[in-house]
């Protein structure tokens, strides 16, 4: 009984324990960002998790045999995860996508290093309340006013005004209100085929993108049309 006792209170069964425990509380995560076909996923944020129990043990064991400070390693290991959460943020013309999986990866960094040391109250506890976050909190954000950007390009010949008008139409029965309208400059040297970029505000609720591109390529004289 004394010898199972020894092996369960050994470092090296501790260390088992809390690698299996990270890997799994962090892959929770990751299976919820999978699930949304997002770029950091299962096996990301598992091996994430994974690492840092590594590294917050690495540091516990330097302290026992070397009596270093335990903080250094995890400390850099903190500095070190943005470079993996900057690689999951992308540009989508005047959206950002990305920042809640990378946000998603700083959590199960610091989950890691809680179940590291050995805090396992607060790793589970900060895993069922990420989870939460990132499953059900679309529920309540979804019933506020979302408001994105929308950047055509399109070209046009003929009595320009007139298009503009017929556009114009278009986008206030979608609801999208127009903040900037420019002439970009002719088209194959031709000074009646002319290109104009619109910049304008919707609700991302209400707007049905490929209505929207349709109706317009519908109007007399439209010649392109192309989102940025």
């Amino acid at each position: 009984m004394d010898f199972l006792l020894n092996i369960f209170h050994s470092f090296g069964f501790e260390s088992i324990f809390r690698l299996v425990l990270g890997g799994i509380l962090a892959g929770i995560i990751g299976l919820e960002r999978s699930s949304w076909s997002k770029p950091a996923g299962f096996r990301t944020h598992a091996l994430v998790g994974i690492s840092s129990v590594l590294v917050m043990l690495c540091g516990e064991y330097m302290f026992n045999i070397y009596n270093m400070d335990p903080s250094r390693i995890p400390a850099q290991l903190l500095s070190g995860i943005g470079f993996i959460g900057a690689g999951t943020i992308l540009r989508d013309g005047f959206n950002v996508k990305g920042l809640t999986t990378a946000a998603g990866l700083l959590a199960v960094t610091c989950i890691g290093l809680s179940i590291g040391a050995g805090f396992y109250v607060g790793g589970i506890v900060a895993t069922i309340i990420v989870y939460i976050i990132l499953s059900y909190s679309y529920k309540f954000t979804d019933t506020l006013d979302h408001f994105n950007l929308l950047d055509l390009q399109i070209t046009t010949t003929g009595n320009q005004e007139k298009v503009l008008s017929n556009i114009e139409n278009i986008l206030s029965n979608y609801s999208i209100d127009i903040k900037q309208l420019k002439k970009s400059g002719d088209v194959e040297n031709s000074s009646d085929v002319s290109t104009f970029k619109i910049i304008a505000q919707y609700n991302k609720k209400d707007l049905n993108k490929n209505e929207l591109i349709k109706d317009i390529s519908l109007v007399e004289n439209v010649v392109e049309i192309q989102e940025n």
